[in-house]
């Protein structure tokens, strides 16, 4: 059953989204080699209960972390773990709170170091197709227009692999609810957007083939080919005309900028 929310709940939830966002950027201003991801962990449990709220995902269906962090080829889900961050690793942070009973839950893919030229495309060109896809969220269009924008854009004209196993999916009180919100997809297909619905729409998508595995502790899942993969993920509610993202890179932006050890696009050497 897919839940519409009042210009209200909307507000409510936008806190929460926002909370997230902070959250990922308190993250950016501490990456650097030598940090392990449990150290992450931590710092992101302590924020959030700081702020006087709940971690989404600790206890999860079992999920024993307070986030998901996933380290190169890791798509998602990957275990906070000891093993120091090294130079040229490229990290994915999912992040989700509970706040005033309402969920937020988005992603981030960061470059500790450059990882290269051909994974420093795959992180823009992943951002680039969650926006992509945020245009599509508007009232009228159906689930496939979000799903083709970001095909169209990654597989088809990058030729990356978009995992086909994991979706978006609609927000609100619990944290996954209806609608799923696959990466791939027809034009015109799918349940039809309405204005306040809220998603979370996030592309996976990896620098090789789109085949993927799930690890024995149930949770993390690789690509299957070892190559890296990029995930980004922004809270979003469908309007008309517009959809309205909740979330707010731009303070990650603003932090990881300021960071030394985290590679952007705008630290890419100019070729002569």
């Amino acid at each position: 059953m897919i839940l519409y929310k009042s210009e209200e709940e909307v507000a409510c939830m936008r806190q929460s989204a926002l909370l997230v966002s902070q959250t990922l950027t308190e993250v950016a201003k501490i990456l650097q080699p030598g940090k392990t991801t449990l150290e992450i962990d931590e710092l992101i449990g302590t924020y959030i209960k700081d702020h006087k709220a709940i971690p989404s995902f600790l206890n999860y269906n079992g999920y024993p972390f307070n986030a998901c962090i996933s380290v190169n080829d890791v798509v998602v889900h990957g275990f906070p773990g000891k093993t120091p961050l090294r130079e040229g690793d490229i990290i994915s942070v999912d992040v989700g709170v509970i706040l005033n009973g309402w969920h937020g839950d988005h992603a981030y893919t960061f470059a500790i170091g450059n990882p290269g030229e051909d994974v420093m495309q795959l992180i823009r060109v992943t951002k680039e197709s969650l926006y992509l896809g945020i245009e599509k969220a508007i009232a009228g269009n159906r689930i496939g227009d979000i799903a083709y924008a970001i095909q169209e854009h990654t597989e088809k004209k990058y030729g990356y692999g978009v995992v086909r196993e994991l979706v978006g999916h609609g927000l609100g009180k619990d944290l996954h609810e209806d609608p799923q919100v696959p990466n791939y997809g027809k034009r015109g297909t799918g349940t039809k957007l309405k204005k306040g619905l809220v998603l979370a729409i996030e592309p996976m998508i990896n620098l090789g083939k789109r085949d993927i595995y799930t690890e024995e502790d149930g949770w993390t899942v690789r690509t299957k080919d070892g190559k890296p993969s990029a995930h980004f993920e922004h809270d979003v509610c469908v309007g008309k005309g517009k959809a309205t993202i909740l979330s707010d890179y731009s303070i990650i932006e603003e932090a990881e900028a300021a960071n030394p050890y985290l590679f952007t696009q705008e630290k890419i050497p100019v070729k002569n």
